[in-house]
């Protein structure tokens, strides 16, 4: 698991300014709330006085509450009332805690969760249908996997699995198509590759009534960062599916994704539930398979696994997750697991560069070169 990307916190709705939203990303725990202004805020969900979690507390005048000896935070991390202080009483700089960057977008609030300055961060993926005529975009579906979040982002990229895994999706057309042309990466820096390919001849009766014909219909995947999958099938000029996934590692046994699902055609209302049940149906038969997997974490040494020409797309992403753990991103997973219970630890915020003085050890990562 990384720091310093963008992960969804929660959808839009969940984020209010009366009650605090309390979330578990990169396994730690974080508060979401907005001020007075609207505008969603995430902190560190730990109370530096004892420890209170402000998750459980409340919000009132833009400000998180922790429910053990009412500390108030704003939505910078600073606190803003100590009840033990006199009104009079100015409070300590080291009274604060971190503060993450926020953005808004697809009906979800994301939440940069490291400590780069603004002009340095990985970008958070822009979807290029969202808004657009011609385009339909489903509702936000968010749901979980109990497996680790990089096996879910790399099965996205495996197009070799399709004709095992999801057999009514037009098996064998994708082998047929690997076997013929070998999978050539599309590079999309400077955070993301994918690919795209033709189907083949054997397309199942399904994939025809969307409009699919051999040698027009292309489908492929890419990852933006660490946890971004996108996954579209373009069956024509005029009839496509765009699928967003945007994952948040929970911890390294499960992932809560947030799936946004865009289409060209079908653009009737009542189609929206129907192809929601369609893809939930299939991210199911994804799962059964990826919470299976032995090892549960993926080997970063790739003589643990015997890969093929078909892996090239979960081998450039990988090569892309030792680049950013080159550059100290990367949590150190068995020194976090050792200090887990006895301190209480934080991802470093942006602030923590400009201002000195926490109370918070922050969680610790891999030596970059």
């Amino acid at each position: 698991m990384y720091i310093n990307f963008w992960y969804p916190v929660g959808k839009s709705e969940e984020v209010k300014d009366d009650q605090p939203l309390r979330v578990q990303i990169l396994g730690l725990k974080f508060v979401a709330f907005r001020d007075t202004e609207g505008v969603a805020r995430v902190l560190s969900d730990t109370c530096i006085h004892r420890g209170g979690a402000l998750g459980k507390g409340w919000v009132r005048d833009g400000c998180v509450i922790c429910p053990y000896h009412g500390w108030e935070y704003q939505g910078d991390g600073k606190c803003r009332r100590i009840p033990t202080f006199g009104e009079d009483t100015a409070l300590p700089a080291r009274a604060k805690i971190d503060s993450y960057p926020t953005q808004e977008k697809y009906g979800i609030v994301f939440a940069f969760l490291g400590d780069l300055p603004e002009d340095e961060r990985p970008t958070l993926f822009d979807i290029p249908e969202y808004d657009v005529d011609g385009w339909r975009v489903n509702d936000t579906v968010v749901f979980e996997v109990g497996a680790y979040y990089e096996r879910s982002v790399e099965n996205g990229l495996d197009a070799a699995h399709n004709e095992f895994v999801h057999p009514m999706q037009g098996a064998p057309t994708i082998n047929e198509t690997l076997r013929r042309h070998p999978i050539e990466i599309d590079e999309f820096p400077p955070w993301g590759s994918g690919f795209l390919v033709a189907f083949g001849k054997s397309m199942s009766e399904d994939t025809k009534v969307l409009g699919a014909s051999e040698g027009t219909t292309r489908a492929g995947s890419a990852h933006h960062g660490p946890n971004t999958l996108i996954t579209r099938i373009i069956f024509s000029d005029t009839r496509a599916f765009a699928q967003y996934f945007f994952e948040a590692p929970i911890d390294e046994n499960r992932t809560r994704i947030f799936f946004v699902n865009i289409r060209s055609f079908m653009m009737e209302e009542e189609m929206d539930q129907k192809l929601i049940d369609m893809n939930m149906k299939i991210a199911g038969e994804d799962i059964a398979i990826i919470e299976a997997l032995d090892p549960i974490r993926t080997p970063h040494c790739t003589t643990q696994e015997f890969l093929t020409p078909a892996d090239r797309p979960i081998v450039r992403y990988r090569e892309f997750l030792k680049d950013w753990e080159a550059r100290g991103w990367r949590i150190d997973q068995k020194a976090f697991r050792a200090q887990r219970g006895d301190v209480a630890l934080t991802i470093p915020s942006p602030d923590r560069r400009v201002h000195k003085n926490w109370v918070l050890d922050t969680i610790p990562l891999m030596a970059g070169d």
